[in-house]
């Protein structure tokens, strides 16, 4: 009996729950609620790239203290004060943009945000990437030029606020429209965000690739250049021969046909495509007839 009253007292009793209060209560929702919005300010903006570059140099500075690397800590010492300013200066836009929407933030709805990010996992549905690809191919066909940039984790929303807001369900007539000739909305680029079409005429930086073929355009520089600093998918259709062109990972894919994109869009909207890869080709061909 003694041993199991000892061992209560040395095991069990400091597992008991502590006195909360109030203010406790309150500090750990601010605490939360802060880091949660935090962590998707950085999911959806270049920081994530930057974070995971973070990341190793937290790895570097560690094994450095390890093994005492007197001359590395030195360098990370100094290089500390110097890099905060830089991060500031390099990321303005980005922190100008989040004070701006914690400034128009509706606290009581942005508390159903675990509910909507479900619903955001969905990206693209199967009626949305028929829509692409018919509106792409019939584009082709006629030989008119289209840019359009297809998001995936992380969100353009600098290159977003150079456009014109459109918050449209995206539909092949739509996307056709806006590219037509001698419209005021053809010029630039268009984004995509889980299943809308979010703004058109939006300008993109241009990729500083050396390597890239003399032949292409300020259009395809566009496409590779977004998908340099972002891991969306960039379509283009060429003015000048009607090929189909995806930007990805800073790479560029010329020539492409109807079955490759679709399974990249697939990809892009988190589907298998071994599952599902025939029956859209079925219903996008049924429709087209």
């Amino acid at each position: 009996m003694d041993t199991i009253i000892s061992f209560f007292k040395n095991y069990v009793v400091w597992l008991s729950i502590p006195e909360f209060t109030i203010t406790d209560i309150l500090e750990i929702i601010i605490i939360a609620y802060a880091f949660y919005h935090i962590i998707l300010w950085i999911k959806d903006t270049r920081a994530w790239m930057l974070l995971k570059g973070m990341t190793l140099l937290g790895l570097i500075f560690l094994a450095a203290v390890i093994l005492e690397m007197n001359v590395v800590l030195w360098v990370f010492r100094n290089a500390m004060v110097v890099g905060i300013m830089a991060l500031i200066v390099i990321f303005q836009p980005e922190l100008r943009g989040a004070l701006e929407q914690l400034g128009r933030k509706n606290i009581l709805g942005s508390l159903t945000a675990f509910d909507n990010q479900k619903a955001r996992n969905e990206r693209y549905s199967e009626k949305s990437i028929q829509a692409i690809i018919k509106a792409v191919y019939d584009m082709a066909k006629v030989k008119t030029g289209a840019l359009i940039v297809i998001e995936r984790n992380i969100q353009c929303r600098e290159y977003e606020r150079t456009g014109i807001p459109i918050d449209s369900e995206i539909s092949s007539q739509l996307l056709i429209n806006i590219f037509e000739h001698n419209t005021p909305l053809h010029d630039g680029a268009v984004l995509l965000r889980d299943n809308r079409i979010v703004a058109a005429t939006c300008y993109l930086p241009l990729s500083n690739n050396l390597e890239v073929s003399k032949e292409l355009g300020t259009r395809h520089r566009a496409g590779m250049g977004i998908s340099e600093v972002s891991d969306s998918l960039t379509v283009i259709v060429s003015e000048e021969t009607g090929f189909v062109s995806l930007a990805c990972d800073g790479k560029l894919y010329r020539k492409i046909d109807a079955d490759t994109l679709l399974i990249r869009l697939m990809e892009a909207a988190k589907r298998n495509p071994d599952d599902r890869r025939k029956k859209w080709w079925k219903g996008r061909r049924k429709h087209e007839k």
